[in-house]
């Protein structure tokens, strides 16, 4: 099976690990990718926005499977471009891509689907807002109704930053305030069959103790010992399920990944919100615990045939990420940075544990350079999460990248419970 990856994040250079490692991917591209996916598959330049260029790129190189990685494709309708080609893609419609593309089409369809999920209003005036804010009270929640890269929601005591953020968008979406846990749960679906993967739990805030500005995620973990065994039953049958099903009866049938982010509150689990891709940097753990090859399950997935998949095989370890990110981010980040070290990661802690790249380039003299504001995510599995968590940091502990920032708690609290 020759496999395309479209992006070129560190959740792309998980996908494309997993697919280089499936015995059946006999040739493995990945566009534009970046300097650690340039490892194990061949790259290709590509403006990943546009269908038409992509689709062309997948028949040149005789695609057997194209997959779409960020959100930003999917909302402009790649998938359907590569679609229309008569490749076999892993990733929604642009319209079913709107869950993900627009909150207040997820809230409709989550109404439709009689999905648990926060009261909201949807508000496009400086009245409605306040209206909104008021009726809500403290904590406020809101978020941009489009896309905003995993940062356009505002969690704030203070109303005037709420108001400020709420003016600066479009169309905003404000919601009451859900207490309890997060939880990130992936399924992959054929618009149909629903197959959940282990869910894993991400830290959103830049700074220890869930301090500072929100961010695309600055590490994560699996599996998440304090959840209830049958968390993952209940999600299918209230969530994932019912959404697929809604969906399909719109006639808007979502074939991909189903990223549901839960909060576990004291009335029950709530939906937060939907993404219709694998979450950066969730994916990083559950893929390093995943047994089953990936690639025919999202073959399965793209070509509707996902009920003669077998039951996917799971390891009992443990895996944690720890992002490392630039100088400045979630801010504007500082780029061309050199990365050292890296070779020493390789050396001295593979197989446990590996560096994948989010934001890296290969300078003219053959130097990793930083790229972005999400560098690397440092990847490590281990039998419990005490042990992946000690390898984790020790290799972020041999990465050199001047003026980076990472967090020093990352699943600790659940490492120790």
């Amino acid at each position: 099976m020759k496999v395309l990856v479209i992006g070129g994040g560190a959740r792309e250079h998980a996908l494309c690990r997993s697919l280089s490692l499936d015995p059946d991917v006999t040739a493995l591209h990945c566009a534009p990718g970046n300097a650690g996916i340039a490892e194990v598959a061949e790259l290709h330049p590509v403006d990943q926005l546009d269908g038409a260029a992509v689709a062309a790129l997948a028949t040149e190189l005789g695609a057997d499977l194209v997959v779409v990685g960020p959100e930003a494709p999917l909302v402009a309708g790649v998938a359907d471009a590569v679609r229309a080609a008569g490749i076999p893609v892993f990733g929604p419609s642009q319209e079913a891509a709107q869950l993900e593309g627009s909150k207040a089409f997820a809230k409709d369809v989550m109404a439709g689907a009689g999905v648990p999920t926060a009261r909201s209003y949807v508000c496009t005036t400086p009245a409605e807002i306040d209206e909104a804010l008021d009726a809500f009270g403290a904590p406020y929640v809101v978020k941009d109704d489009g896309l905003a890269a995993g940062k356009g929601v505002v969690v704030t005591e203070d109303i005037e930053v709420a108001r400020a953020h709420a003016l600066a968008c479009d169309r905003v979406v404000i919601e009451e305030y859900l207490d309890g846990p997060e939880v990130s749960l992936f399924a992959i679906t054929d618009g149909t069959t629903v197959l959940p993967l282990k869910p894993a739990q991400d830290f959103k805030r830049a700074l220890d103790g869930d301090e500072g500005p929100n961010t695309g995620g600055m590490g994560a973990y699996s599996p998440l010992p304090w959840a209830d065994p049958k968390l993952v039953e209940e999600v299918m049958e209230t969530v994932l399920q019912p959404t697929v099903d809604e969906l399909r009866r719109r006639g808007t049938p979502f074939s991909g990944l189903l990223y549901a982010g839960l909060a576990i509150t004291s009335r029950g689990v709530r939906v937060i919100e939907f993404n219709a891709r694998f979450g950066d940097p969730e994916t990083q753990v559950v893929l390093a615990r995943l047994k089953t090859p990936l690639a025919g399950v999202l073959l399965h997935a793209a070509n509707g045939t996902l009920d003669d998949q077998a039951p996917l095989s799971w390891s009992d370890d443990a895996a944690v990420t720890v992002v490392v990110a630039s100088h400045n981010y979630p801010g504007t980040p500082r780029t061309g940075d050199p990365i050292e070290g890296l070779d020493e990661v390789a050396e001295q802690d593979a197989p446990h544990a590996y560096v994948l790249h989010a934001g890296t380039k290969r300078g003219e003299d053959g130097t990793v350079l930083s790229a972005g504001g999400r560098v690397l995510s440092v990847t490590a599995t281990g039998s419990d999460l005490a042990q992946a968590r000690e390898r984790a940091y020790a290799a972020v502990g041999r990465i050199r990248l001047d003026g980076s920032q990472h967090r020093t708690d990352i699943a600790r609290k659940a490492a120790e419970a």
